[in-house]
């Protein structure tokens, strides 16, 4: 009975937990914190008397912290106590969640944001390897529930952060235009000498407090499962799933290296340019363009719900070819009739459902073949961060150099290829050793 309680008592605070564990790039999916930069972006700008386009260098570093932050999750989760790690790194989020409002200098909160990103990568790759040592082949419905989170907080955060910033205005009563330059030469001197001051806006600091108070409850939940020594029950499971290996463990950590590359990668590039792709090429008014990425993210998260109930009655392989089946349906669907507005927006809807259960499913898909340790799952982490870094870019440059081709679409289409030829390579290469055993008996 104690041991049932105990283990509800370890679903509940996951649950909680996981709100908070996100990159912070939309991947992502993504959580609370990183998804609450973008309406506090052009007041954290006035904070340090900066403009937005030479602050946007934060993306850059973010991403690269968030990859760097999986690497070294990677290698901690294997030597040190999982929940004493997540702990402390949601402590640290903590105290530079704080920080963040004080900072008066652009050099100062680009570091800041990018070490939060560092420790991001630790708890995303840290929260998907504690719920399959927890759990092992039963984790396939917690794995969903993580990543329903993540949208969750993604879609709250911006929501909560306007509540409390309510209407910007400077203490100086100035505008955007007349303020910073003021602000730039009346306190130059100040600005070189103090890092760190209160902010002009309190609402700002009020904002970030709040999320600092939550993200330091759910770090506080973190320290008390480890005084109650409750990690023995992971450690004991995932040392007993050692002996389950793939004969060739490191091809399919590669193969799902690709995977995570394309899928997110994909779903990166769509988001980032649903709005400008609606605008340009489809003729939609900015409203409506608006209205796609809300309808995707929204589809999105509803198909991350219903997969938690989903997980319970379909294999994670029947989910990833359903998936697969989506996303290459929506994306040919785009390909053929993107300049019709009512096919575009079907063809949004369908593909933001198609993106939500692929990625945790494949998680799970490989734990029932091979142990994912810290290790593996920060390589995987850290190609699920190329990914979002490379095929965006690279789409935009051949946007530029092809502008009246809609190669937004083309680069979704493409990676939906991919990602549906490479689960049945997967998969191949998961079932040999099997099949081997099989034939010897």
């Amino acid at each position: 009975m104690h041991h049932h309680n105990l283990m509800k008592l370890k679903i509940l605070m996951r649950r909680k937990a996981v709100g908070v564990y996100s990159s912070g790039d939309d991947r992502s999916v993504t959580g609370i914190n990183g998804s609450i930069l973008g309406p506090t972006f052009q007041d954290l700008a006035t904070n340090v008397n900066s403009n937005i386009s030479s602050l946007s260098v934060i993306f850059v570093g973010r991403a690269l912290g968030y990859m760097c932050g999986s690497l070294i999750g990677g290698f901690l989760l294997d030597c040190m106590n999982q929940f004493l790690l997540l702990g402390l790194s949601m402590w640290v989020v903590t105290v530079s969640t704080y920080l963040i409002p004080f900072c008066k200098t652009a050099v100062l909160l680009i570091v800041m944001m990018s070490a939060i990103a560092v420790l991001f990568g630790v708890l995303d790759t840290g929260g998907k390897v504690l719920i399959l040592a927890l759990w092992g082949d039963k984790s396939p419905c917690h794995l969903q529930a993580l990543h329903f989170s993540f949208a969750m907080g993604a879609f709250l955060a911006p929501l909560l952060a306007k509540l409390a910033l309510g209407p910007t205005v400077s203490a100086d009563n100035h505008t955007e235009t007349d303020f910073l330059p003021a602000a730039l030469n009346a306190s130059s001197a100040v600005a070189s000498v103090s890092l760190l001051a209160p902010p002009h806006d309190m609402n700002l600091l009020w904002a970030y407090a709040s999320l600092g108070t939550y993200i330091l409850v759910v770090s506080l939940l973190f320290f008390a499962l480890f005084c109650m020594k409750s990690s023995r029950q992971g450690k004991s499971t995932a040392s007993a799933q050692q002996s389950r290996r793939a004969q060739y463990h490191k091809a399919l950590l590669c193969l799902l290296f690709l995977f995570s590359f394309f899928y997110i990668g994909a779903l990166v590039t769509y988001t980032s340019y649903l709005f400008s792709f609606a605008t340009t090429h489809v003729g939609m008014e900015e409203g409506e363009a608006a209205g796609l990425n809300s309808i995707f993210w929204g589809t999105l998260a509803a198909c991350s719900g219903l997969a938690m109930l989903f997980a319970a009655c379909l294999s994670p392989a029947t989910m990833i070819v359903l998936s697969n089946i989506g996303s290459l349906a929506s994306c040919l669907f785009l390909v053929l009739f993107h300049r019709s507005p009512l096919c575009f927006w079907i063809a949004t809807s369908v593909y933001g459902a198609s993106m939500a259960t692929a990625f945790p499913s494949a998680f799970s898909w490989m734990q029932e073949y091979t142990t994912i340790t810290g290790k593996s799952a920060a390589f995987i982490m850290i190609g699920a961060t190329l990914g979002p870094m490379a095929i965006p870019a690279l789409t935009g440059v051949l946007q530029g150099q092809y502008p009246d081709l809609p190669v937004v679409v083309y680069a979704c289409f493409g990676s939906a290829i991919f990602t549906a030829v490479l689960f049945p390579m997967m998969f191949k290469v998961a079932t040999l050793p099997l099949r081997k055993g099989n034939r010897k008996g």
